[in-house]
C-alpha cells in the first residue's frame, strides 16, 4: 500500500497588514494541517487557521542562516510525509528575496508535491504606505530592487552599483539599515547626486510604521537620529518628493493609537478591523465570557412553550445565539416560534437573528432597552406575554416597564457573564508595558469587569481616552469611577468607531 504524502504551500503573508495577503492565501491558510511561520509575519494571521491546526514559529534572525534553513526544509518535509496539509507562510513574497525558491528545491528532490502562492513583496507595499509610488511618469519609468545582505554575502559583490547610481530609476533597498553606509557610499561612488531624495520606512504598513525623508547624503544619519530599526526599507529617487502630497497611511485620524479593545472572548474582530482600517493599533484583552446556563425545568418548560408568547425580545446578539443554542440542545427548531413576533434592540442584534433565518418584525430606530420599550409598549395590549431571554448580569429595568403597562413578562436567564481567568494578568501586563491612547468599552458589562480586574487602580490609564459605545455603557463608566471622553452618536460598532475619528479630527456631531 503506498503512503500517502502531503502537500507544501509556500505562502507570502504580505509585508505586515494581516489584510494584504491574498484570497487564495488565507483560504488555503485556513485549510492547513501545520503552519509554519516567519519572524515578520503578522500574528493576527495565525488566528485564521483552523482549531485543527498547529502554527510553528521558525523565524531566522538578518543573515545567512543555513543551518536554520536546513532545519526548516527538513520540519516541511517530515510533516508533509505524514500526510499532512503544511503551509510555510512567509513574509512578503517566497521568491522575492524570501529564500523560497531554495526551499522548493529541497522539496522537490525529496518528492513533496508543492506549490506556490505569490505575496505582496514589501519593496512595493512599503513605499505605496509611506505615499511614495516607485514609478511616475514625470519623475521614473522603472525601479530596482535590491537586497544589502546579499550583497555582502558574496565577495566580491554581484551588484553593479555604478550602473544603479546611473539607472535614473528607483532603487529600494530590502535588509539595508545594518549596512546603509556601504549602499550610500557605493552609490555616490558610483556617481548618484547625494542630494537625491531618500527615504526609509520602517515597520512599512504597519500602525507603528514610521518614516523619515531626507536625500543621500544625510539619510542615514537621519534614520540614526530617529531611532530607525529593522525592518526598514531603503527608498533612492526623486519620487520621494511627492511623499507630502500622496501620503495617505500615516496621515489617518487614528494613525499609530493604541486602542484597547476590552472586547467578550472569542468575540468577531470587526471592531478590530474597523480601528486597523483608520491606522491604529487594536490591542485586545477580554474582559468577559459567555457560557450557556445549565439546561433547567424552568428552562426546559419556556423553551417547548414558545408559542405560548405573543412577543420575543432579543436584547443582544449573544441573546440570539444562546436562544438558539438551547432550542437545537432541545431538539426543536424556528418552527417554535410559529406565529411569535419578534423584536431586537438594535441592528447588530437583528442582523444576528437573520444568521437564524428569521426576520425582525420591530427594530427601534436608536440603540437602547428604553428606545425599544417606546416602541414596544404600543405593540402589544395588556395580558400579552413577552419573553425576554438574558443573562444572569442583565437589568430588569425592561420587564418592569413592561409589567407596568399590563404585560405578563418571563425573562429566562439562557447564559451566564464571567470573567476570563488569565485575563488580570493579561490587563495589568499590557498596560505597563505600553501607554494606551484610548480604551473602547462596548458594553456595561465590559466595563464592570474592567474594573474589578484592575481593582479600581486607575493610575495606569490617567491619560487615556476613554470611549463608551452608547448612554449605558457610559453611564456605567461614570459609576465606576472613570470619565467619558468620546460616546459614540450611533449605538454600533461602526458609530463607536466613526466618533474616535471625528475627536481626532476635531469634529463634534
Amino acid at each position: 500500500m503506498n503512503k500517502i504524502v502531503g502537500k507544501v504551500y509556500l505562502i507570502g503573508a504580505g509585508p505586515g497588514d494581516p489584510g494584504l495577503i491574498t484570497v487564495k492565501g488565507l483560504n488555503l491558510l485556513k485549510q492547513a494541517d501545520v503552519v509554519f511561520y516567519d519572524r515578520l509575519v503578522n500574528k493576527r494571521l495565525l488566528e485564521e487557521i483552523g482549531d485543527h491546526a498547529v502554527a510553528i514559529y521558525v523565524g531566522k534572525s538578518p543573515g545567512p542562516g543555513k543551518d536554520q534553513q536546513a532545519n526548516i526544509s527538513t520540519l516541511l518535509i517530515d510533516q508533509a510525509s505524514e500526510g499532512k496539509m503544511v503551509v510555510r507562510l512567509k513574509g512578503g513574497d517566497p521568491f522575492v528575496f524570501g529564500r523560497g525558491g531554495e526551499e522548493i528545491q529541497v522539496l522537490q528532490m525529496a518528492g513533496i508535491p508543492f506549490e506556490v502562492v505569490p505575496g505582496i513583496t514589501s519593496s512595493i507595499a512599503v513605499p505605496a504606505y509611506a505615499g511614495i509610488p516607485l514609478t511616475h511618469r514625470d519623475h521614473s519609468s522603472s525601479f530596482t530592487v535590491i537586497s544589502a545582505i546579499e550583497s555582502q554575502d558574496k565577495s566580491p559583490s554581484t551588484i553593479n552599483w555604478t550602473a544603479l547610481a546611473k539607472s535614473g530609476g528607483t532603487l529600494v533597498v530590502l535588509m539595508g539599515w545594518n549596512v546603509i553606509d556601504n549602499v550610500i557610499k557605493n552609490l555616490i561612488s558610483g556617481g548618484i547626486s547625494s542630494s537625491t531624495p531618500a527615504a526609509l520606512i520602517e515597520w512599512g504598513t504597519e500602525p507603528f510604521q514610521k518614516t523619515v525623508t531626507g536625500e543621500v547624503r544625510n539619510i542615514s544619519a537621519k534614520g540614526r537620529k530617529s531611532m530607525i530599526a529593522p525592518p526598514v526599507v531603503l527608498v533612492i529617487g526623486s519620487v520621494v518628493s511627492l511623499r507630502n502630497q500622496i501620503r495617505w497611511f500615516d496621515s489617518k485620524p487614528l494613525f499609530g493609537k493604541r486602542v484597547l479593545v476590552t472586547r467578550q472572548e472569542r468575540s468577531p474582530r470587526t471592531l478590530d478591523t474597523l480601528l486597523r482600517h483608520e491606522g491604529a493599533l487594536p490591542i485586545n484583552v477580554p474582559t468577559i465570557t459567555f457560557v450557556a446556563s445549565p439546561m433547567s425545568k424552568e428552562l426546559d418548560t419556556t423553551m417547548r412553550n414558545l408559542s405560548t408568547y405573543q412577543w420575543i425580545a432579543f436584547m443582544s446578539v449573544n441573546a440570539v445565539e444562546f436562544f438558539f443554542y438551547h432550542m437545537k440542545s432541545l431538539g426543536l427548531d424556528s418552527r417554535k416560534l410559529s406565529g411569535v413576533k419578534i423584536c431586537c434592540i438594535g441592528s447588530e442584534t437583528n442582523k444576528s437573528l437573520e444568521n437564524f433565518g428569521l426576520l425582525s418584525d420591530l427594530v427601534p430606530k436608536y440603540f437602547g432597552s428604553k428606545y425599544l420599550s417606546n416602541v414596544l409598549r404600543n405593540k402589544f395590549v395588556p395580558g400579552d406575554r413577552i419573553l425576554i431571554p438574558r443573562t444572569n448580569i442583565a437589568p430588569i429595568d425592561l420587564s418592569e416597564e413592561l409589567g407596568n403597562l399590563g404585560a405578563i413578562v418571563k425573562q429566562p436567564i439562557i447564559y451566564q457573564t464571567e470573567i476570563p481567568e488569565e485575563s488580570r494578568r493579561m490587563l495589568r501586563t499590557t498596560l505597563e508595558k505600553s501607554a494606551i491612547d484610548i480604551i473602547t468599552f462596548t458594553s456595561s458589562s465590559t466595563v464592570k469587569n474592567f474594573a474589578e480586574l484592575l481593582d479600581g487602580d486607575y493610575s495606569l490609564i490617567e491619560k487615556s481616552l476613554v470611549a463608551a459605545i452608547g448612554p449605558s455603557t457610559a453611564k456605567t463608566i461614570e459609576k465606576v469611577g472613570l470619565k467619558v471622553d468620546i460616546q459614540a452618536y450611533n449605538h454600533t460598532i461602526p458609530g463607536l468607531v466613526s466618533a474616535l475619528t471625528n475627536h481626532f479630527l476635531g469634529r463634534r456631531i
